[in-house]
């Protein structure tokens, strides 16, 4: 007799009442830790443009076996999406299954868990990277993701400004609507003005560097979240040979993150970057002064997904909201 199985299906419209970006944080946090300790591996991403829309599309899995996580993430970015359907760009699932059996356990709306493991990768590295005395925050980006960003690291430090720049300007009051909700004043700059933030994120979908690596100053931390794909770019490749380069994934940062033109250019070898998960378990000592520039090459792994789905789904079931499904 084939014993029956349970799909739990968690659609998009459930997420934000079920998941914190306290929850999406830890659930980060834990995943980059069991990295580091080889206890949780990503498989090779596939991304492609699919010749429709001009989309790109594609799958990010892994395995975590310190969390039973087995799974992917499949969708991708259709540029068009807002002004013709007024959807948002990036558009994911989350696949779960169990890894003693290989059967699917969940299917989870990923558009939102994106959004905020996206921000939660980037705040945990300044909880760990940037200096305790932080006090300013600039933001290159001001779109969708860039929102996201702000909150959870406004979390992080005692933070009392926020500069921003975008190339669109006319974006600019979605930073400034964050910073407002904090109680913060805002400033838009132009971006030599970067040099006045103690925590710097970039989070555009650039195919060409946007900072200089004289636009930085010593102290700084910088959480590089939009390179994601071969070819796309956000700051200037000598920044990274000035900097401690760190990332969620090595494989990852070398072939399709911010670390690969560092690397193609010679400035860098793949053994300079190292796992920011290494630092959350103490095996590397992170930050060691005032004047060290950490740059933190945010690629996002599967797991990443992976785990907050994960969380999801869990707190799905406790709060029965869950839509089982006998298959």
């Amino acid at each position: 007799m084939t014993k029956t199985t349970i799909l739990t299906i968690v659609p998009e419209g459930a997420i934000a009442g079920l998941i914190t970006p306290e929850a999406a944080f830890d659930a980060v946090e834990q995943v980059f830790a069991a990295m580091a300790r080889d206890d949780a591996y990503n498989f090779p991403v596939v991304r492609e443009a699919i010749g429709h829309e001009d989309a790109l599309y594609g799958f990010k899995g892994g395995f975590d076996r310190a969390g039973a996580t087995l799974g992917l993430k499949a969708g991708g970015y259709w540029p068009h999406n807002l002004e013709k359907r007024g959807l948002i760009n990036h558009q994911s699932t989350v696949f779960l299954f169990d890894p003693d059996t290989g059967k699917p356990t969940a299917m989870v709306g990923g558009n939102l868990l994106t959004a905020l493991r996206t921000a939660a990768a980037s705040s945990v590295s300044i909880a760990h990277l940037a200096r305790k005395d932080a006090r300013v925050i600039g933001m290159i980006g001001a779109g969708h993701q860039a929102k996201f960003q702000l909150r959870a690291a406004l979390k992080q430090r005692d933070f009392d400004k926020v500069i921003g720049w975008n190339l669109h300007p006319e974006m600019l009051p979605n930073l400034e609507e964050v910073a407002g909700e904090a109680g913060l004043p805002f400033e838009a700059v132009e971006l030599d003005g970067m040099a006045d933030a103690d925590v710097i994120i970039s989070i555009t979908s650039s195919f060409d560097a946007i900072l200089a690596a004289g636009q930085v100053a010593p102290g700084t931390h910088i959480a590089c979240m939009g390179t994601d794909t071969k070819g796309k770019q956000e700051v200037d490749p000598q920044l990274l040979a000035r900097a401690t380069v760190y990332t969620d994934e090595v494989a990852q940062s070398v072939s399709i993150g911010e670390a690969q033109h560092a690397v193609a250019q010679g400035l860098i070898t793949e053994s300079d970057i190292r796992q920011l998960g290494a630092v959350i378990n103490g095996t590397d000592p992170g930050r060691t002064s005032d004047e060290q520039i950490t740059l933190f090459d945010g690629t996002g792994v599967g797991l990443q997904d992976l785990a907050v789905a994960a969380a999801v789904v869990d707190l799905a079931r406790e709060r029965g909201v869950a839509i089982d499904v006998e298959i």
